[in-house]
């Protein structure tokens, strides 16, 4: 047994992604690292008694090689005797100057975990396993931070999100090259990524390269192992604000502002999650107007809207309601 897959063994051990007899649906583009993921989970179904499904979007914005990525994909789930499905988004493509529309990244991706959900959903699975690595964790921290994420967002990528879950987290894009290299396992190759199209590939072609000629060789370990120390940092304090969200009820003025400012943020956040399941379009500077409204010494009543929501502080007390 290679290397890699024993440490695929240990990361789910210690993180708790499957039981025995799970059922798994596998997001595959036929890149190395997705191919590299089918891989080495078919080589362990035997142990864990595993069931595995492909899932496979082909967006169709590389023209042929999005038609030959999806043959391929196709063609490794009748090698690997595994079920393939397989989405094409119709996706808007008006041409500006004679070129296609790039989609976002972010747009590409909801597509894509839509679709895994509802092949995971549809077949009564239990998780989508998806093929983020290591370098993919430092180039999501890096992007976050040039856009000004908080602690949570800083945290980046976890190992198990709900549904998903990222065996090779903690697998460098060398190890996988090299595995597919003695293993003498073909993937296909998106040239894409070696263009600066999307911010990603910026920040992969072009910031880390550069971070590791001028500041830092090891640069990809040293915010690897940082992001896992935010992601510690973050985990204890959302444990301590949500009991001290829990503990306070209904929500007094002075308990709140006796807390440490980074617990006032965070039981404060824990309040609106209550109230809004989708909280990706909360930001600081909402937090922070109704922190200014708690500390108001005026003696009338503190309003404060966003996003659907109003925030009524009422003497020593608060309220969260929708409008």
């Amino acid at each position: 047994m290679s290397n890699l897959i024993k440490k695929i063994q240990n990361t789910t051990h210690q993180n708790d992604l499957w039981k025995r007899k799970a059922k798994i649906v596998l997001g595959v583009s036929g890149g190395p690292d997705s191919v590299c993921l089918l891989d080495v989970l078919s080589k362990l179904v035997l142990k864990y008694d595993l069931q595995l499904i492909i899932a496979h979007v082909n967006y169709g914005l590389r023209g042929a090689d999005s038609e030959r990525d999806e043959e391929f994909v196709r063609t490794l789930a009748k090698e690997y005797k595994l079920p393939f499905f397989k989405l094409s988004p119709a996706l808007s493509l008006p041409k500006e100057r004679g070129v296609k529309k790039i989609h976002s990244e972010n747009e590409l991706r909801l597509i894509r975990y839509d679709f895994f959900e509802r092949v995971r959903a549809k077949n009564n699975f239990d998780a989508i396993a998806v093929a983020h690595n290591a370098d993919d964790q430092v180039e999501t921290f890096l992007m976050r931070v040039l856009r000004g994420a908080g602690l949570k967002g800083l945290s980046a990528m976890q190992y198990k999100t709900g549904k998903i879950i990222r065996p090779f987290l903690g697998i460098t894009r060398a190890e996988i090259l090299e595995y597919l290299k003695k293993e003498k396992i073909n993937y296909r190759t998106d040239k894409t990524n070696k263009a600066s199209l999307f911010f990603r590939n910026k920040i992969r072609n072009k910031l880390i390269p550069y971070l590791e000629k001028n500041f830092n060789p090891q640069i990809k370990k040293t915010i690897f192992e940082a992001v896992g120390s935010i992601a510690e940092d973050h985990a204890l304090i959302q444990k301590l604000s949500a009991r001290a969200h829990k503990a306070d009820q209904p929500l007094s003025v002075k308990k709140i502002l006796k807390l440490h400012p980074a617990l006032q943020r965070r039981v404060l956040f824990e309040m609106i999650s209550q109230k809004k399941s989708d909280k990706k379009d909360i930001e600081a500077s909402h937090i922070a107007e109704i922190l200014k409204a708690l500390k108001s010494t005026k003696g009338k009543n503190q309003i404060v809207t966003f996003k659907g929501l109003k925030v009524v502080r009422k003497g020593d007390r608060v309220t969260l309601d929708n409008f």
